[in-house]
């Protein structure tokens, strides 16, 4: 079932890594999930830049036109798909380094589901006020990096002490990653790629 782990993983969280990790519904599961709840944010954000406008202090709120809030919305979508495959690249490369041996949609499957808390923050993007977004966005932040310590010792089937120090070398590999992905959209904006605002 699609997004069949979603409250699991707020409600009991290591129960729930153990239930992913008993089932493993592989790869095709994991995707669903991603597409799916890649989209909120995406949607939300569309909604809150295009219809709502951002409140970023004192003044009107600041909106961008429909077609640029349509285009950023969709490079968004990809990037955090793109993301969460890089994310589950680099799972499945730092294995071995610590013991485990799992296949590519194991560590998809860590990837997916630790991603799925700063998904769902995209909802906080109703709300455009941006001390409220970022407030929601640590909140989500701390929650996967929970999750991933929580999940990658049962994931992969090694013990909890090794599992920290891999579950720290993940989240440090997700920290590049994101700089990373936010240098790119800094190239990308000046070479034109950047949002219209509306006059």
């Amino acid at each position: 079932m699609i997004l069949n782990h979603l409250w699991g993983l707020y409600a009991h969280p290591r129960e729930e890594w153990k239930t992913i990790e008993k089932s493993h519904e592989g790869m095709r599961s994991s995707l669903t999930h991603i597409l799916i709840i890649a989209l909120i944010p995406s949607i939300c954000a569309y909604f809150a830049t295009a219809h709502i406008g951002w409140s970023i202090g004192a003044g009107e709120p600041i909106r961008l036109t429909q077609a640029s809030a349509l285009k950023m919305s969709a490079a968004m979508y990809v990037a955090l798909i793109a993301g969460v495959f890089a994310l589950a690249y680099l799972v499945h490369w730092m294995a071995k380094t610590f013991g485990a041996q799992p296949d590519f949609s194991q560590a998809l499957e860590l990837a997916a589901y630790t991603a799925t808390p700063v998904f769902m923050v995209g909802f906080a993007a109703l709300y455009p006020i941006l001390w409220f977004v970022m407030m929601a966005g640590l909140a989500g932040v701390a929650y996967s990096v929970y999750l991933l310590y929580a999940g990658v010792p049962i994931l992969m089937n090694i013990p909890e002490e090794r599992g920290f120090i891999y579950a720290s070398s993940v989240v440090t590999c997700g920290l590049v990653l994101l700089v990373g992905i936010m240098a790119s959209s800094v190239i990308l904006w000046s070479y034109g790629f950047g949002p219209a605002f509306v006059g």
